[in-house]
């Protein structure tokens, strides 16, 4: 699906966003252990400041490809200090850290032979 010819219209207050960095966890881990992972991050999430419903766009946004994810954090008025979603702040300057095993899967995750 190419996007040549079509822009989107950023303010410059946001970048455009991107995919993560390949990482690799401490150890192999496996794709059940990832997803548990994760949900254990997005349920104390909010327990640690910022709005739930800024958690809830960034929860959405990382579920979604890069343009739906881009147009989320766009609606949600999340600014975006790192592209691959590391680091936003809200309008309050609340600010939210995202963990990359919540963005991407590491280069060493068992897959099922």
């Amino acid at each position: 699906m190419g996007c040549a010819g079509s822009t989107l219209k950023v303010d410059e207050s946001s970048k455009n966003l991107r995919k993560p960095k390949p990482w690799k966890h401490t150890q192999p881990i496996t794709p059940a252990q990832l997803k548990q992972m994760r949900d254990e991050f997005w349920d104390t999430a909010p327990h640690y400041g910022g709005q739930k419903e800024i958690w809830d766009a960034l929860r959405a946004a990382t579920d979604a490809d890069l343009t739906l994810a881009q147009t989320i954090v766009d609606s949600a008025g999340i600014i975006v200090s790192n592209p691959d979603l590391t680091l936003c702040y809200d309008e309050r300057g609340a600010k939210y850290e995202l963990p990359n095993y919540v963005l991407s899967e590491p280069t060493n995750l068992i897959r099922d032979g």
